[in-house]
């Protein structure tokens, strides 16, 4: 725990602001709170987003403002006040306690906030596209945001059609679904992926076939791919995993010759691209989430981007129960409900607009990182590619000899200090569903020794020299 540098003026309002300007306030740094001042300085309360949303929710109204959300009687203590006194005063529930001068007034924050894995990057634009779509009352799966989300995401991958759906796993199921996948067909997966990947495949009937990945990339490898090829295989599924493109190039050969479809899983990769295409753009179709922790975020939601204009259609039909879209309410075929509603399309645009900002943000902090680290025994990165352009989504490493400490006592170190991480993936064929006696040993050695690291787009410099110093003192 610690005395603040930052500049607390810039998450400083008043108390008859709007309820948007402590928005803003409380976006622009990463403790999530926002001081607010009287006309001559002093403190007389502090907001959170909490406050707000718990008050908006009581009220049933957003015509509010700052002194109607506002927790009037905030625990402060005296700028003077020794570093022991605070700690004693901190708590699960007191996190960050503003420090007065002798009239009242905040000159700093004593803090350490608990570093997560991952948290969204949200601003002024995304409040104003809600607060749009909230009063024109189409907070529905109808709504001008969902075309325009889809129309921008099409463009920006370099594909023709773009189909959001509710999340990134009905996406998938989507796109398979609408590809004809059945009971007796195969589609070949990743032994190294998130469940969802396969799971998809099950719900059409069909079988997901493991193959194993790459040591060299973490990603499915092509030469597993053709020796798990039979007469039933009708698809592959290449994860693009962390952000690093799987080899597409062979993927998509290897696709040819056997006439088989593949669909990307971009869940974790939006932004990367293979000889200059985006991933999205290369596969018969591919699929991306927007959960809270990805590249760009709508809380949930998917998206189904593809070149071929019949899939699109079948796409949008299945989306939408299987509605005919010339006779409303009649039914052609069994569909689902998988439609994105306009309020996640609406933080989804405020969203794309700034994704190379975000992308460039989270390889500054994989810089960073990096740079601590070098030198560290048993530490290394995981792998991003020659000729294909990454993108970093979760940084993530290998805990491996002779580092002194295993993946999960690392773990726990940085638990202590404050600081989450998370494993790599289990490999599927652990899980019950798919249990198998065949051995998939590059997918059970990355997901052994690999940790994920905060990979935040809010991470400051200072943070990450406190999670690598945590790392480096535990060698």
């Amino acid at each position: 725990m610690k005395r603040t540098t930052r500049d607390i003026t810039k998450i400083c309002v008043r108390p008859d602001d709007e309820l948007l300007a402590a928005f803003s306030a409380i976006g622009r740094d990463v403790l999530g709170m926002a001081l607010v001042l009287a006309d001559d300085g002093t403190l007389i309360g502090v907001v959170t987003d909490g406050d707000i949303r718990r008050k908006v929710i009581e009220r049933k109204t957003l015509d509010l403002k700052v002194r109607d959300v506002m927790n009037a009687s905030p625990t402060t203590m005296k700028a003077t006040s020794k570093d022991d006194e605070l700690i004693r005063k901190r708590s699960h529930k007191i996190k960050h306690i503003p420090l007065l001068d002798e009239a009242g007034k905040p000159v700093d924050i004593f803090t350490e906030r608990f570093i997560p894995v991952a948290e969204p990057s949200l601003g002024d634009e995304e409040m104003m596209n809600v607060f749009e779509c909230v009063a024109s009352g189409w907070i529905s799966s109808g709504g001008q945001f969902v075309r325009d989300f889809e129309e921008l995401f099409a463009k920006y991958c370099g594909s023709k059609f773009a189909i959001s759906t509710s999340n990134g796993t009905t996406a998938l199921h989507l796109a398979l679904a609408a590809l004809g996948l059945t009971s007796g067909d195969e589609a070949i997966v990743p032994a190294l992926t998130f469940i969802a990947t396969a799971n998809a495949v099950t719900y059409t009937g069909a079988r997901a076939v493991l193959a194993d990945v790459s040591r060299e990339t973490w990603n499915i490898d092509p030469a597993e791919i053709e020796r798990k090829i039979t007469r039933r295989t009708k698809a592959i599924i290449p994860v693009h995993l962390y952000g690093l493109p799987a080899d597409m190039d062979r993927v998509m050969e290897i696709a040819r010759r056997n006439s088989l479809f593949v669909v990307e899983d971009a869940a974790e990769a939006h932004g990367a691209s293979v000889s200059g295409r985006k991933v999205g753009s290369i596969g018969d179709a591919a699929c991306f989430s927007f959960y809270g922790n990805k590249i760009i975020t709508t809380g949930e939601g998917g998206m189904v981007t593809t070149d071929n204009e019949e899939l699109a259609r079948k796409m949008r039909i299945l989306r939408d129960h299987g509605m005919n879209p010339e006779r409303r309410y009649f039914h052609d075929v069994v569909g689902f409900n998988y439609r994105m509603t306009n309020i996640q399309a609406a933080l989804g645009v405020a969203q794309l607009r700034k994704i190379d900002s975000l992308i460039a943000k989270k390889q500054r902090i994989l810089k960073r990182y990096e740079s601590n680290l070098s030198g560290v025994a048993g530490i290394s990165f995981m792998p991003r590619g020659k000729s294909k352009e990454s993108v970093c989504w979760l940084v993530t490493i290998l805990v491996d000899a002779p580092y002194r400490l295993s993946r999960d006592q690392l773990a726990e170190k940085l638990r202590e200090g404050e600081v989450d991480s998370r494993p790599v993936f289990l490999p599927v064929s652990e899980m019950p569903p798919y249990a198998s006696d065949e051995k998939f040993p590059n997918a059970d050695f990355v997901s052994a020794r690999g940790l994920t690291l905060p990979t935040s787009p809010n991470l400051s410099d200072a943070e990450v020299e406190r999670i690598c110093a945590i790392i480096r003192t535990s060698t």
